[in-house]
């Protein structure tokens, strides 16, 4: 099993590479952190569906709620809370009497009224024994509440606690319920205690519903559960309770299956929940047109039509009361409003909802993006990536938000965001990582040969770069100082000036070559090899190859003259340093060349060869930079160049014309240059027609001009060639040329 494991290890590293097989490893792992769901990720997606609300709350159609506030005013008048409960029984009065359809209390009853006329007889001092007993003889205030509430729909608001406080009253009524499907409790919100109102309250009211209301973790109301467990007893919350006494039902249905409860229904009457038996609550902004204060019921001053037929919560939104939350659109809204809001969405259609088939949705999603991802990223350009990221990131918001808005379904669209947007950053950091490490392979391998400007070009556009071999016309470079042994004898007992000498001699001549976009081949003692158009791309290759062969000239001349001060102020020998260049185009062979433990970037081919000749040449002809006929021809119209012969190249059945390069084109522009070309056409047109004479002729003439000393070694040259030919003639089919067999 281990071997099958490596073996599959290394095939998936050879086809994919570790990135990918690490990202196909995060979309396992997101899937199961979905799956455990832990609060960072719930609390992520939630505030994704907070921002739906946000943008588009819930529109009211109609007002169906009440909320009876006991609001400043209403406590001005009669008083801190608690109120006497006879004071609590004519507000139940008045709004049965105008026409409510039931009455729920945002509010705990859990204590007798502490103004009980009892209560009072047995706390108030000085009162003579007969007006105690006429005070006990009356009815509590409690059972005058209870006696209102028996002749209205009223439903009591109990609460759970993290606690116990008392042993239930078994003897109390409860909330029929009638469980389908798998059993529900297991699923439910628990909480260990239960608070009651007082029994005699309990026993006249019509509903019992739990108004405990939970914050999520950040503090934000979003959902309510509907049906919950506290203390062992599985109730109702406050506002399904009072639909339950709205609609006349006796029981409560409870549908659940494997996964959790997935509604909550009385006769004909549905909520979906999500599996925890808790209503996602679509809120509306704040309207202050459904609050009625407690003081203008009270005093009758609330007209019928304001109540009639409708569901009335009484509740507080007064400071001191403390009963305040915060939901996705409102940072403050007292609590009895919230409960106002979910009845207002079960009654006219504005309910929030999970799909059974959201969860399914959003893995098969996630997977078929990742797994795009993973496959196609690769094969992306950085912006087209961008642009298909951001689509389909569209998509999947858009998606989400249609759901919402059109059908009041919440679907998430932020675990497939995150899992494909975690994918994507790992492919992008390896990406990263990885053009970081070929950009620090090339500077490495490549900045002992080109330009520090080059080096990072190649470094920033690897494509560039092509490696193991290619072939392509470039041009070639050999340069070689002059007389290095007559040199190196005046440094015989002296090693270090000598390096010193090199390097002084090097350096600027490598700076040369690397200003004009040349790459450095290679060091050959105090010569050098170097060319261009590779690695990278180079249109003026020959042009670029002839500046810097004459600026090497320049550098040299530059050099000449600092040592030759020093050997003035030192009072030893100057010999001047002298070069020869040779520059030849050609079609190359150029790539990684040696062997498995060294190798080096280089080039090699016949138009390598002919370039080393005819560096090797520029000392017989007299001129310092020679070059081929293609490179001639593309630097013609920028250059001084000079025709100086033909020569028979092996391997070739035509000769190759060389040139020799005396300047730039201000130059070849001179009035000197023109004479020395004119007399050089001049003796090559006698000699190549075999006019010995008239060559010898040619040649005396030029030596006679102001332009000899040029052109005294190529005269030199010519004279002995032709003395050689009047003693023994060329074959018949000389066609000019002079041999020079490259190796």
């Amino acid at each position: 099993m281990k071997r099958l494991l490596r073996i599959l290890r290394r095939w998936f590293k050879r086809r994919f590479g570790y990135a990918r097989l690490l990202c196909v490893g995060l979309l396992i792992g997101f899937a199961a952190l979905r799956v455990a769901d832990p609060a960072p990720i719930e609390e992520f997606r939630v505030r994704t569906f907070d921002t739906f609300q946000v943008i588009d709350p819930r529109v009211k159609t109609a007002k169906p709620v009440r909320i009876v506030n006991i609001d400043e005013k209403s406590l001005a008048k009669f008083g801190q809370w608690p109120w006497p409960r006879t004071l609590v029984a004519d507000l139940v009065t008045n709004l049965t009497r105008l026409g409510a359809v039931a009455i729920a209390f945002d509010i705990m009853f859990a204590e007798p009224d502490r103004l009980n006329p009892g209560a009072a007889a047995q706390t108030l001092r000085d009162l003579d024994e007969a007006t105690r007993a006429k005070l006990r003889a009356l009815p509590s205030n409690d059972d005058v509440l209870a006696q209102a509430m028996r002749q209205s729909p009223v439903v009591l608001g109990e609460t759970g606690l993290p606690y116990v406080v008392a042993e239930l009253d078994k003897e109390l009524p409860v909330t029929g319920l009638a469980m389908l499907g798998e059993n529900p409790q297991r699923f439910m919100l628990k909480f260990p205690g239960l608070l009651r109102s007082t029994p005699v309250l309990e026993a006249a009211a019509s509903g019992r519903g739990l108004l405990t209301i939970n914050t999520e973790r950040d503090g934000i109301v979003r959902r309510v559960p509907v049906i919950m467990q506290a203390q062992g007893v599985t109730m109702p919350s406050l506002s399904f309770e009072m639909l339950r006494v709205a609609s006349g039902s006796d029981t409560i249905f409870i549908k659940s299956n494997e996964a959790g409860i997935t509604s909550v229904a009385v006769k004909g009457f549905a909520v979906p929940t999500d599996h925890n038996g808790q209503l996602w609550v679509h809120f509306a902004a704040y309207d202050p047109s459904i609050y009625v204060s407690a003081l203008d019921v009270l005093e009758g001053k609330v007209d019928a039509d304001t109540v009639a037929g409708r569901l009335v919560l009484i509740g507080t939104s007064a400071a001191g009361l403390l009963d305040v939350k915060t939901t996705p659109i409102s940072p403050v809204m007292p609590g009895v409003e919230i409960h106002a809001q979910v009845l207002e969405a079960a009654l006219t259609g504005g309910l929030l909802s999970e799909p059974l088939w959201g969860p399914l949705a959003e893995f098969v999603s996630a997977l078929i993006l990742g797994l795009a991802v993973i496959w196609f990223a690769p094969m992306f350009g950085p912006k087209s990536l961008v642009a298909v990221g951001a689509f389909f990131a569209t998509l999947l918001v858009g998606t989400s938000w249609y759901y919402y808005s059109r059908h009041r379904l919440l679907i998430d669209s932020t675990y497939p965001l995150l899992s494909t947007t975690a994918i994507y950053l790992t492919l992008i950091f390896s990406s990263f990582a990885r053009e970081q490490a070929q950009r620090r392979q090339i500077r490495s391998a490549f900045g002992r040969y080109l330009s520090p400007a080059l080096v990072e070009q190649l470094a920033q556009a690897p494509e560039k770069l092509v490696l193991g071999g290619e072939e392509r016309e470039m041009t070639v470079m050999f340069s070689d100082m002059r007389g290095f042994t007559s040199i190196s004898e005046t440094y015989k007992n002296d090693p270090q000036g000598l390096t010193e000498l090199m390097n002084r001699f090097l350096t600027p001549l490598t700076n040369a070559i690397l200003d004009r976009k040349g790459t450095i081949d290679k060091y050959m003692g105090d010569a050098i090899m170097a060319f261009w158009n590779a690695p990278l791309d180079d249109r003026e290759h020959q042009i670029n190859a002839c500046e810097a062969a004459l600026d090497m000239l320049e550098q040299v001349d530059a050099l000449n003259k600092e040592r030759e001060a020093e050997a003035q102020e030192g009072g030893h020998a100057y010999i001047p340093l002298n070069i020869g260049v040779g520059l030849n185009t050609g079609t190359c062979v150029v790539g990684n060349m040696g062997s498995d433990l060294r190798f080096d970037y280089s080039v090699y081919g016949d138009s390598v060869n002919l370039a080393s000749r005819l560096e090797g040449q520029s000392k017989e002809y007299g001129f310092p930079i020679i070059v081929g006929s293609t490179t001639a021809l593309a630097a013609k119209d920028r250059f001084a160049i000079l025709e100086l012969d033909f020569i028979m190249v092996k391997g070739k059945t035509e000769p190759e014309v060389i040139y020799a390069i005396a300047g730039r084109e201000d130059t070849a522009q001179s009035g000197r240059f023109q004479r020395l070309r004119n007399l050089t056409i001049e003796m090559l047109a006698c000699y190549r027609s075999r006019d010995w004479d008239g060559a010898l002729a040619a040649i005396e003439r030029g030596r006679r001009t102001d332009e000899a000393h040029s052109l005294e070694l190529l005269y030199d040259l010519y004279e002995a060639r032709i003395r050689g030919f009047q003693k023994a003639p060329p074959p018949d089919d000389w066609n000019g040329a002079f041999a020079l067999l490259t190796k």
